[in-house]
């Protein structure tokens, strides 16, 4: 599988270091903007920049769905997969309301609903209609995981030549919360009723019931911690292997990789076990209410930039958390010196 992409060069951290420098220069007490001058930080590392830009963002929303429906473990029909792809499309969900407010190129991707969908704005990648029911058999083939990391990657490749300065990535695929759990019960070796959350806002009732249904289908399929293609395969999603995969290609490219929600964190666990060193050029955006997140976040080693409460995907946190991360950009960028403003120093 690792063949298949570039190499993903090391942060410049001596680039790092000279930005470091230069911000303890800029008009204001050293150390006074927080964590704004950690991310400018990240950003020159990554860019090997000086003073990196990252706008526009692209937007990449993948869309899939899961068989594991079928167990009546979401709130909401299958179907409405589809229906809020056909929103996307016609510019109405709350991913297209913050990619409009931040000038981010925008596209969405078809790797694996269910029906199929005509507009002249959808990229078709179809791989297959849904995963299969991974409570009854393996979510897909090995092949067709692999072939959804490849479809993420060169999307990820694509909007990047586009001019896309950072990658956003959202998701949309009712159960996709259920395979997310599956997979970081795999990765994190924790009890899946530690990591399960109400999604879409299930009952209590349905939510032991969506905890049952993935413990033993976890026992079924039995997938290898170490082999994230067969974690895919066995309980994964397209829309998740492919969002993995948009990672791979921004962390190949030096483009930061801005991680929305549970979902995506759980993608990024999954890209991070493809090849080291992708989570490098990631910035989580944004805490998610649901309980798996702060496990997956411990895991990747990030800290969140801001907790809004969030929980509903689509690459919506980090969207709207884009502006924090362009403040830090442009403070590199328009800030003056103490001796380009001719301002006094407390040591001079």
């Amino acid at each position: 599988m690792k063949q298949l992409f570039e190499a993903i060069p090391k942060v410049n951290k001596e680039m790092g270091r000279q930005v470091s420098d230069y911000i303890n220069t800029l008009t204001k007490p050293i150390g006074s903007l927080g964590r704004l001058e950690e991310l400018a930080i990240e950003l020159a590392e990554m860019k090997n920049e000086a003073f990196p830009s990252v706008t526009p963002p692209g937007v990449l929303v993948f869309a899939a769905d899961h068989g594991i429906t079928n167990e009546g473990v979401s709130a909401y029909p299958q179907a409405v997969t589809e229906q809020m792809v056909r929103n996307f499309l016609n510019g109405g969900a709350a991913i297209n309301v913050f990619s409009r407010q931040i000038g981010a190129l925008l596209e969405v991707i078809d790797i694996g609903v269910a029906n199929d969908i005509e507009h002249e704005s959808l990229i078709n990648k179809k791989i297959r209609y849904g995963t299969a029911n991974f409570y009854r058999e393996d979510a897909m083939s090995r092949a067709e995981a692999e072939q959804a990391i490849e479809v993420g990657y060169q999307q990820g490749l694509q909007i990047i030549k586009k001019g896309a300065q950072c990658l956003i990535l959202g998701e949309m695929g009712i159960g996709n919360t259920s395979s997310s759990s599956a997979i970081l019960a795999v990765l994190s070796g924790k009890d899946i009723s530690l990591l399960v959350g109400k999604g879409t806002g299930i009952s209590d009732e349905t939510l032991l019931h969506k905890v049952e249904i993935i413990k033993q289908a976890l026992e079924k399929r039995n997938p290898n911690p170490k082999d994230p293609i067969d974690l895919i395969a066995k309980v994964g999603g397209l829309e998740i292997a492919g969002i993995a995969g948009a990672m791979l290609a921004a962390a190949s490219k030096r483009v930061p990789i801005l991680v929305d929600g549970f979902i995506c964190t759980v993608a990024a666990l999954v890209a991070k076990s493809i090849s080291h060193g992708v989570d490098d050029y990631m910035i989580v955006t944004h805490q998610s209410i649901e309980p798996g997140h702060q496990i997956a976040l411990s895991l990747l080693g990030k800290k969140p930039i801001i907790d809004l409460g969030l929980r509903l995907g689509e690459g919506t946190g980090a969207a709207i958390s884009h502006s924090i991360i362009q403040s830090a950009a442009l403070m590199l960028k328009e800030m003056a010196t103490f001796h380009s403003a001719g301002i006094s120093k407390n040591d001079e």
